[in-house]
C-alpha cells in the first residue's frame, strides 16, 4: 500500500522536509551516481552502517559510529529512494508542522540513529551495510500515529484500488507487518536475512512514539487538531 497524500493541512511551510528530500536526491545523484553500480557499491561500503564494525566484531574501512548518520542519506536503488521520499513528504510535513523546522531536523536525525542502533542490536555480527532514510521516516510515522490518528490518507493498493483510510489504521497495519517480518528474521544468520532492515523500521517507529512529546509544540498541535488558523504573530515564535 502506497500513501499518496494526507488530508491534514499545515500551518508552516515544510522547509526542512523539502531540504531533506533535496539532500537525499543530491547525495543519490552526486555520490551514488544515480544508481550506477560502481558508485552505488562504493558509497554503501563507505557510508553505510555496518553492524559488525559498530560493535567491534569486525574490522572495516567504513566510518564507524558516524555511519549511523551518513547511512540515512544513502539508498540502494531508485525504488528505495523514491519510496522513502514519498513517505517522507506525505507524513513529514505535518510532523515538522507540529514542532518547527530545527526541532524537526533534530527529531529526524535522532530517530534515524535510533533505528540504525536497533538494527545493530538485532544483527551485531552482520557485515552487510545498512542504508536508507527508512528508519528516520519510521520515526515520523510513529509520531504521526500519536498526533494525528484521525487524519485521512489517500492510499493506493496496487494494482487498481484507491482508498481514503485513517492514518491510525494505515500506520498500525504498516507497523504490524514490520513486526511480523522482524520476528521471522530472529535467529537467522546475518547472511540469510532479507535485504530490508526491518528492525530499523521498528526501532525508528518506537523512537518516534517515545520522542514526539519532548519535541512537539502543543500549541501548534492543538491548533491543527481543532482546525484553528493561527496568526503570523502566533506562529512566528514557534517556527524553530
Amino acid at each position: 500500500m502506497i500513501p499518496l497524500n494526507d488530508e491534514n493541512p499545515t500551518e508552516l511551510r515544510p522547509w526542512m522536509t523539502m531540504l531533506l528530500i533535496i539532500a537525499n536526491a543530491v547525495v543519490w545523484i552526486l555520490i551514488q551516481g544515480g544508481g550506477e553500480m560502481q558508485a552505488l557499491e562504493a558509497s554503501v561500503v563507505v557510508f553505510g552502517a555496518q553492524p559488525c564494525e559498530i560493535t567491534g566484531a569486525c574490522q572495516t574501512t567504513g566510518l564507524g559510529a558516524s555511519a549511523l548518520v551518513t547511512s540515512m542519506f544513502m539508498h540502494g536503488g531508485w525504488g528505495h529512494i523514491l519510496g522513502n521520499m514519498l513517505f517522507l513528504w506525505v507524513f513529514g510535513n505535518n510532523i515538522e508542522d507540529s514542532m518547527g523546522h530545527l526541532r524537526f531536523l533534530g527529531f529526524y536525525l535522532i530517530c534515524g540513529a535510533a533505528a540504525a542502533l536497533a538494527h545493530v542490536f538485532f544483527s551485531p555480527a552482520s557485515e552487510i551495510p545498512m542504508v536508507g532514510a527508512s528508519g528516520a521516516i519510521s520515526g515520523i510515522m510513529g509520531a504521526y500515529i500519536l498526533l494525528y490518528p484521525g487524519a485521512r490518507v489517500r492510499t493506493y493498493f496496487p494494482p487498481f484500488f484507491f482508498f481514503r483510510i485513517r492514518a491510525f489504521f494505515f500506520l498500525l497495519l504498516w507497523f504490524v507487518l514490520q513486526l511480523f517480518e522482524g520476528m521471522a528474521t530472529l535467529g537467522m544468520p546475518a547472511t540469510e536475512e532479507g535485504g530490508v532492515a526491518v528492525w530499523a523500521h521498528i526501532g525508528g517507529f518506537v523512537a518516534g512514539l517515545l520522542l514526539i512529546k519532548p519535541f512537539d509544540r502543543p500549541r501548534l498541535v492543538r491548533a491543527k487538531r481543532e482546525g484553528v488558523q493561527l496568526s503570523h504573530d502566533e506562529v512566528a515564535p514557534l517556527r524553530w
